[in-house]
């Protein structure tokens, strides 16, 4: 006999998993694809801990922010094991799967000159599809305030889009 905690529990992760897994998905560089199974149970262990905390009207927007979080300090993590090995041994510069991705050069300038959260906002607008009240959940602020931080993002990035194309 299943609990109704445990039932809100695995409705709420079977319509997030694909969501969550495909967000860690596109967001991956520089850890391994292989990694992303692991990081969606990780957010799935979190949304389970937490699971009073998770908002009835935007669980997933919610569940996004965990992966997001999650994301970032895995990604902190191998910055640093990265950084430890570099001391190590000679660097040698190459392309990076952004670079590889993104195929238009002024795009990919123009992104490269935002702060991480101008295109983390930008992205999740944008490759997400999700509106500034889904913002808003994952950052934790007013969809107002949301709102403007998306606007101001666009704004700075068809600043230097304009920069990079006038070049």
């Amino acid at each position: 006999m299943t609990s109704a905690r445990e039932r809100r529990f695995r409705t709420i992760a079977q319509e997030a998993t694909p969501i969550v897994g495909a967000y860690l998905q596109r967001r991956m560089y520089p850890l391994p694809m292989s990694d992303v199974d692991d990081l969606v149970e990780e957010t799935l262990i979190i949304a389970w801990r937490r699971l009073d905390d998770i908002p009835d009207e935007a669980p997933i927007a919610w569940i996004v922010g965990v992966a997001r979080n999650v994301l970032r300090n895995a990604q902190r993590k191998a910055r640093r094991g990265e950084r430890a090995l570099q001391r190590t041994r000679v660097t040698t510069t190459s392309a990076s799967a952004e670079d590889n991705v993104i195929a238009d050069e002024a795009v990919r300038a123009a992104l490269a000159h935002l702060s991480d959260d101008d295109r983390d906002i930008i992205t999740l607008n944008a490759w997400e599809g999700l509106s500034s009240t889904d913002i808003a959940q994952i950052y934790g602020i007013s969809p107002n305030a949301a709102a403007v931080r998306l606007s101001r993002a666009h704004e700075r990035f068809r600043a230097h889009l304009a920069l990079v194309v006038e070049v």
